[in-house]
């Protein structure tokens, strides 16, 4: 069991910043791929970066690419996201998540290969 709490959020003007946490607690961090997803009202919750458990294997929805930087710290236990250029349509709220499964069997893009998630952090961006 896995209990995951982001922090970070807030509402920031265009072309600003941000830097997600999300403190993993319960479990050994280590034991799991991580995630961010995020939800804007009206949509489905889409990926938007992944790393491996080691940290040395990292993907990005083509949205964020080049904008956003995922990483994590086994020894804090957590999991950050920083955002820079930040763009009105990246307001949204932004999950941390936890994969559990092979990384052989998993593409760990989509929401059910995430076992536990945190209860979000409202991120607003205003043009």
């Amino acid at each position: 069991q896995v209990q995951l709490v982001e922090s970070g959020g807030g509402l920031v003007q265009a072309g600003g910043s941000l830097r997600l946490s999300c403190a993993a607690s319960g479990s050994t961090f280590s034991n799991y791929v991580m995630a961010w997803f995020r939800q804007a009202p009206g949509k489905e919750r889409e990926f938007v970066a992944r790393v491996s458990r080691s940290g040395n294997i990292i993907l990005y929805a083509d949205s964020v690419k080049g904008r956003f930087t995922i990483s994590r710290d086994n020894a804090k236990n957590t999991v950050y996201l920083q955002m820079n250029s930040l763009k009105p349509e990246d307001t949204a709220v932004y999950y941390c998540a936890a994969s559990g499964a092979p990384s052989s069997s998993s593409s760990f893009q989509t929401k059910s290969e995430y076992d536990y998630w945190g209860q979000g952090t409202q991120v607003t961006v205003s043009s």
